[in-house]
């Protein structure tokens, strides 16, 4: 599998190099003028965004979807699946086009299963963890505390009899075989 291998995208800065070097807040009050209200919008959402950040817990699992990576066993690309030595291989355009192939078929179909699978699948998830937890705060919890307040003579009667009858007979045992050696000898 290829682990590590991140994208990133990069930016390219086309700019003219025969201008001089301006510095930033000269640049952004340069190019002001030029942004497209769609910019401007967003940088407004995006400061709204951050004071709702601070009031809701939502915003960060729409960017972090396996913040514990416990599907890490699930990044698959086509070279994992895929892969062709040296001595056999198809031609660049089969390669290039089984590749594309491979990670449209790969997204997409996980985006209709999702769209198939995930609402009920999360209503039931939802509905049994709920039982669950309620079954465990409101009936066993408070059954384990009943049982064990109940019953702190056994654990005492118990613990007396083992005092009493067994740890002699342990005791002894061990005294026995303490003097026990064995040596190994050749034949």
């Amino acid at each position: 599998m290829m682990h590590g291998m991140d994208h990133e995208e990069v930016d390219i800065d086309l700019d003219d190099m025969d201008e001089p070097q301006q510095t930033q807040p000269q640049q952004l009050q340069q190019l002001s003028w030029k942004m497209p209200l769609e910019t401007v919008l967003e940088e407004e959402e995006e400061e709204e965004e951050d004071e709702i950040s601070t009031q809701s817990d939502t915003r960060p699992l729409i960017n972090e979807r396996d913040p514990r990576q416990m599907n890490e066993c699930l990044k698959v690309t086509f070279e994992d699946v895929i892969a062709e030595p040296e001595s056999v291989r198809s031609g660049d355009r089969i390669w290039i086009w089984s590749n594309a192939l491979f990670e449209v078929s790969r997204v997409w179909f996980y985006r209709i299963v999702t769209v198939l699978l995930a609402v009920p699948v999360s209503l039931i998830a939802g509905m049994l963890f709920g039982v669950l937890s309620c079954f465990h705060i409101w009936v066993l919890t408070p059954c384990v505390k009943i049982t064990l307040l109940n019953t702190g003579w056994l654990q005492t009667l118990w613990s007396s009899l083992l005092d009493i009858f067994v740890l002699p007979l342990v005791q002894s045992a061990a005294g026995c075989l303490n003097s026990i050696s064995v040596r190994q000898g050749k034949q």
